[in-house]
């Protein structure tokens, strides 16, 4: 089969023959439909993640179940599925307590990629950047079938992640202020998310004019262009004392202090974005004294097989934005191209489509 294989960083990354081991129990083949290009691909392209090399990146899929291994009883072939970068076990202390998000056992059944003559575990769980994927039975979601699967594979990262942080993570109110900083395809998903749950002020924050616009589309009601103006004053301004909710949604250590220090007394800052390896955020120290909460959100606090069919539910009923992410769409060897566009702020998400 067909993958795109990240050699070296910074470097482009090559459409080659890879194989796959055929599933082994617990274990599912999915023929990949869809894969978005997600911003978290890009931290280990430019090595801000280390990661051992040639691998083939790809964490936003959907696909059709070709086969199933021994014992794997929730899926069968012709089942439409979205695939899960966090695969859940359902019997640890974090699947049991509600939070399958955290789940490190669900990893342990992963498959065996052949890149060559170098033999990889997949990246997250999948490497959806390939024609196929062999993947835990914890790490798929059964989906309709009459959902488009370029569109039901940004569930599987982007709009989760997005819209979860401000329901599930957060649980933001109605009638409550809200900051996003960065209006990337998760952003926009955190912006729709707070309008779902029925925000009064929604505040984009980013530093291009035409993402800043994307985020009208998607629920924002204020406009501040960081390149331009100082973001945390505006906000205060904007609401007249901070945000109820504060979500950085970039990766960047100054945002999150940024985010912290938009946040009204007692009011939260929520930290969706990815930031790099070792890196470091400054906060202040007597700000929790105005009983301000810090808060870190991994996967939008996603109950998995509750969540994801839910969501496309709304998108189906015409109440979930897919359609206005999908900016490009491009073949498996026009990865590079959707990479740059990435880069360049051109896009909500572009989607390979197999």
């Amino acid at each position: 089969m067909k993958a795109a294989i990240l050699r070296e960083v910074n470097k482009p990354l090559t459409v080659e023959d890879v194989t796959l081991d055929d599933p082994g129990p617990g274990q599912v083949l999915v023929k990949t439909a869809a894969s978005g290009v997600c911003h978290s691909d890009l931290h280990f392209v430019e090595g801000l993640w280390p990661i051992p090399l040639p691998v083939v990146l790809g964490h936003e899929a959907a696909g059709v179940v070709e086969q199933v291994g021994k014992d794997v009883s929730y899926v069968e072939p012709g089942d439409h599925v979205v695939l899960l970068f966090v695969p859940f076990c359902g019997s640890c202390r974090d699947c049991m307590t509600g939070r399958p998000y955290l789940c490190t056992q669900g990893r342990t059944r992963q498959s065996v990629l052949h890149i060559g003559d170098h033999a990889a575990v997949p990246f997250a769980s999948m490497s959806s950047f390939a024609e196929y994927m062999v993947v835990p039975e914890g790490g798929v979601v059964k989906i309709r079938k009459d959902v488009p699967l370029d569109r039901a594979a940004l569930v599987g990262c982007g709009v989760m992640t997005g819209v979860g942080a401000a329901i599930n993570t957060a649980k933001v109110q109605p009638g409550t202020n809200c900051a996003v900083i960065g209006t990337g395809g998760v952003g926009l998903n955190v912006i729709q998310g707070c309008a779902l749950a029925g925000a009064e002020k929604i505040i984009a924050v980013d530093i291009h004019p035409n993402k800043l616009e994307m985020a009208r589309e998607f629920g924002a009601t204020h406009f501040v262009d960081a390149s331009k103006e100082d973001a945390v004053a505006k906000v205060h301004e904007i609401t007249g004392g901070g945000a109820d909710y504060a979500f950085e949604v970039i990766g960047l250590p100054q945002a999150i202090s940024q985010a912290f220090d938009m946040a009204r007394r007692g009011g939260e800052a929520i930290i969706v974005g990815m930031a790099p390896a070792g890196s470091t955020a400054t906060i202040s120290a007597p700000a929790f004294l105005q009983e301000k909460v810090l808060r870190g959100c991994c996967y939008g606090s996603t109950r998995p097989r509750y969540d994801m069919p839910r969501l496309i539910d709304l998108y189906m009923s015409g109440k979930l934005k897919l359609d206005e992410l999908v900016s490009r769409t491009y073949p498996l060897d026009g990865i590079n191209d959707a990479f740059a566009a990435m880069k360049n702020g051109e896009v909500a998400r572009s989607v390979l489509v197999f």
